[in-house]
């Protein structure tokens, strides 16, 4: 993983803003709140601060026939021309006095709300916008061209900040994410007028961005990061051999760990005394110096568990790299993963199955809240065996399944291995058309063990069952050609047909071998990669197993770690709109 330089001790005191998310609660249903369901359109008027809205209307017109503002891509500049359409041309900001205070507030609010997104502030026109709004209000006599300036910049920012929190910043086919999950782009313009015409545009900006717990748990810690690094992130931890609990280690090494986990709030910063807390040769009392003892394993072990780490409670090679990382670098992973939520659906349906690859876990949910939860294991770290990111309804559930081997795995790890290797794994070939295939019979040594959950994809990838239950013992599970394995296939069997635990295991156990059933109604599956998330109100850090942090990190940075510019411009925009 590559490591971003620290920050300068100058960028760190910009990090912490003064710009509040309004949290939202747990669920994915982006509908508005029913208190902002009134509806709302734009006043039909003759007039602007005596300037005459025929007037103002040619000149929003001449602008939007013209160049697109700064900041402002095609495409959202084509949302925008839409936009005014649907709403016959109509200045939308603009009330017979001058600005719509409480709808011009409630953008420019959400606007700089966006920095607890972790979104790249940079990329929306604040300074335009802040000099179209100063034009207005500071001026008893605006001309119809800066009121028409002023409705367009606030509409291009709408339309910029919406389509950003409906769908993301960036492209993640532009980051190698193997991202394969429709972000909806076809929607936005019906999003955007749904969302402007309630009352409440507050709310209603704020139903834009996701609206799950998790997300929200992202924003409080993105803004825990952002003081972390803004006090200075934590220092390196010198090299060391592999370490476990009870033996000696370098007292430099002890009080560069402890307050390496200090740093992240595993360790309390104070607490009763121990060998691990004392770098130098004079221990308290009744402690030991230079002795990784257990108290500090069991941090050590717990820091582990977020992180991805096999938990063993050795100061391990891994696990020293893993707390070198640097806490800007960390702060970096918060956003990306932000920008990752952008991507999904802003409403998963009420009953559908959730599977995080770098948490090696599946969730089930009904109406909306968490049914259970399994581990998984996924796809190797290697690219034609990583798990692609993507969505599809589940339709078939298949008991006790042959496995058919794919003509790939097929030529480079059966077929070389002969006919008594076949024969051993319970193998048959067969012929489709021309080309001669390979699968394996149902029962007990087979891959897929006694069931398997389809919902076809351009992947084939699948949920199944296994026979190598030991492997989920396993803290970091990536042993799969890219399906995914389950670990409690009667329970997934039970939830998805509504069957009770004896028919599931009746059918796993005894019925006719390749039996399909089809799922009363289909399920969404959503197959995706959060290396940064939120389990039981706690941060944790995912395994990036496919490096797919590399190219997307850099990207998000700038919104994660704000430059001294566009906190002078957001500053200023608040300034100006709280006038």
């Amino acid at each position: 993983m590559p490591l971003l330089h620290s920050v300068s001790r100058r960028a760190r005191s910009l990090l912490i803003l003064p710009l509040a998310l309004a949290l939202a609660c747990k669920g994915r249903d982006s509908g508005a709140d029913t208190e902002s369901a009134q509806t709302w359109s734009p006043e039909k008027l003759a007039s602007v601060q005596g300037v005459p809205a025929a007037d103002i209307e040619a000149a929003m017109q001449r602008k939007l026939g013209g160049n697109r503002p700064v900041k402002i891509d095609d495409d959202q500049w084509g949302h925008t021309e839409r936009l005014y359409r649907l709403y016959g041309n109509n200045a939308l900001w603009l009330s017979a006095d001058g600005l719509h205070k409480p709808r011009t507030k409630a953008l420019t609010d959400a606007l700089l709300a966006a920095n607890a997104d972790g979104m790249r502030m940079a990329d929306y026109p604040i300074g335009p916008l802040a000099t179209a709004i100063a034009a207005v209000k500071q001026t008893q006599n605006p001309t119809a061209e800066q009121l028409a300036t002023a409705d367009v910049m606030l509409t291009a920012s709408f339309v910029a900040l919406g389509e950003d929190l409906l769908t993301g910043q960036i492209d993640p086919r532009t980051v190698s994410q193997s991202w394969h999950v429709d972000p909806e782009e076809e929607n936005v313009d019906s999003a955007l007028v749904r969302n402007l015409r309630f009352e409440r545009l507050d709310k209603a900006l704020a139903t834009m961005r996701p609206t799950d717990g998790d997300y929200a748990g992202l924003s409080r810690e993105l803004q825990r990061y952002r003081a972390i690094v803004a006090r200075g992130g934590w220092q390196p931890i010198p090299a060391t051999k592999n370490v476990k609990p009870g033996e000696s280690i370098s007292p430099a090494v002890l009080a560069a760990v402890r307050s390496r986990l200090a740093a992240e709030g595993i360790v309390p910063a104070a607490g009763p005394a121990t060998s691990s807390m004392f770098p130098s040769s004079q221990p308290t009392a009744g402690v030991t110096a230079g002795v990784y003892d257990a108290a500090l394993a069991g941090a050590v072990a717990l820091y582990q568990s977020r992180h991805a780490i096999n938990v063993d409670s050795a100061l391990g090679k891994e696990t020293i790299e893993s707390m070198n990382v640097p806490a800007d670098y960390r702060l970096g992973e918060i956003a990306a993963n932000m920008e990752r939520f952008r991507w999904l659906p802003r409403s998963f349906g009420s009953r559908y199955v959730f599977v995080n690859v770098p948490a090696f876990k599946l969730e089930a949910f009904d109406a909306g809240k968490k049914t259970f939860e399994m581990k998984v294991i996924v796809g190797q770290e290697y690219e034609d065996r990583a798990t692609p990111v993507f969505a599809d309804s589940m339709e078939t559930v298949v008991f006790r399944p042959y496995w058919n081997v794919t003509p790939d795995i097929a030529a480079k790890e059966i077929f070389p291995k002969g006919p008594a290797y076949w024969e051993k794994e319970n193998m048959e070939t067969y012929r489709e058309g021309s080309a001669l295939r390979i699968r394996q019979r149902p029962g007990p040594k087979n891959a897929l063990g006694l069931v398997k959950f389809l919902f076809p994809n351009d992947y084939n990838i699948y949920l199944h069952d296994t026979p190598n239950r030991e492997l989920f013992k396993e803290d970091v599970r990536a042993f799969s050609h890219g399906c995914i394995r389950v670990e409690k296939p009667d329970q997934l069997a039970q939830w998805v047909l509504g069957w009770d635990a004896s028919k599931v295991s009746e059918w796993m156990g005894n019925s006719p071998d390749n039996r399909s059933v089809r799922v009363p109604r289909k399920i969404p599956v959503y197959i995706a990669y959060f290396t940064a998330y939120i389990n039981n109100d706690q941060l944790h850090f995912g395994n990036d197993l496919y490096s797919r942090n590399d190219k997307l990190v850099p990207q998000v940075m700038p919104g994660a770690m704000p430059s001294r510019e566009v906190v002078d411009a957001v500053q200023a925009l608040r300034r100006i709109a709280d006038a």
